[in-house]
């Protein structure tokens, strides 16, 4: 089974990756959020390909209007056809396909490939996790002060962590951890399902400490299809980026939706 999902998500990062830099069509489904075409037309590859392998499974993407029907399924496709579609339509390649298979609210099979970076990155619940092949372990920091986390700019709170370089695609920053390419990744807002599912189990089986921002544990398939941000790290941090966040998530968390 997951060589059957990691070839059906080469197919559709192959697709995409045709397409890079070509004059395709986009727009804005909402004031700073990007959609083109190739989103929609690598949705449709990825439902047909993946429902084809498990045609009792419920579907959830980012791109396909939302079914209440997946909440009656224990299996689930959890899909976002390109995370990180801004830096796709720049042309730029911090942008992956990203495929998860929910079984009982917990990723069990998760691809991420990143078709412009040459880099596949897969995991399966107990079986571990992989980068083209190569198995994945965090990085072992057990110091939260200069620990790296990929972000543009750094809040002057943070001034002990040390940015480094951040693709658009947040399953590709939490992936990063994973490989310990980063010690932390950490948001605080309420996010889809569907950026972080595949990431997030590639982290678990890499051996990060991950979960929400208030340090709970994830669900997937779940009504709102949303959590309250995500937290990956080395494990041995984990305690101390909880209490970094807790008052700023605190406060998220109060805010109207």
């Amino acid at each position: 089974m997951a060589d059957d999902i990691a070839a059906i998500a080469a197919e559709a990062s192959a697709y995409a990756l045709g397409l890079w830099r070509t004059d395709f069509k986009r727009w804005e489904k909402a004031p700073g959020n990007p959609v083109c075409e190739v989103d929609l037309a690598v949705n449709n590859l990825l439902r047909e390909r993946l429902t084809a392998l498990l045609p009792d499974a419920g579907w959830l993407s980012e791109e396909t209007a939302d079914d209440p029907a997946r909440l009656g399924k224990r299996r689930v496709w959890v899909v976002d056809p390109i995370d990180g579609t801004r830096d796709y339509i720049r042309g730029r390649d911090g942008w992956a396909v990203s495929v998860a298979l929910v079984d009982g609210e917990q990723p069990v099979i998760g691809v991420l490939d990143a078709g412009a970076r040459g880099e596949v990155w897969r995991a399966e619940a107990g079986k571990g996790a992989t980068l083209n092949g190569v198995a994945l372990a965090h990085s072992g920091r057990t110091a939260f002060p200069g620990a790296r986390t990929p972000t543009d700019t750094l809040p002057k709170v943070d001034h002990d962590l040390v940015a480094v370089a951040k693709p658009n695609s947040i399953a590709l920053r939490i992936a990063m951890v994973a490989a310990g390419e980063a010690d932390l990744l950490a948001t605080i807002r309420w996010g889809n399902e569907w950026d972080i599912a595949a990431a997030v189990l590639i982290a678990r089986e890499a051996g990060c400490a991950v979960s929400d921002a208030l340090g709970r544990k994830l669900r997937f398939n779940t009504p709102r299809a949303e959590a309250f941000g995500v937290l990956v790290t080395a494990p041995a941090i984990q305690l101390a980026a909880l209490a970094r966040l807790h008052d700023r998530a605190v406060e998220a968390l109060g805010k109207p939706r």
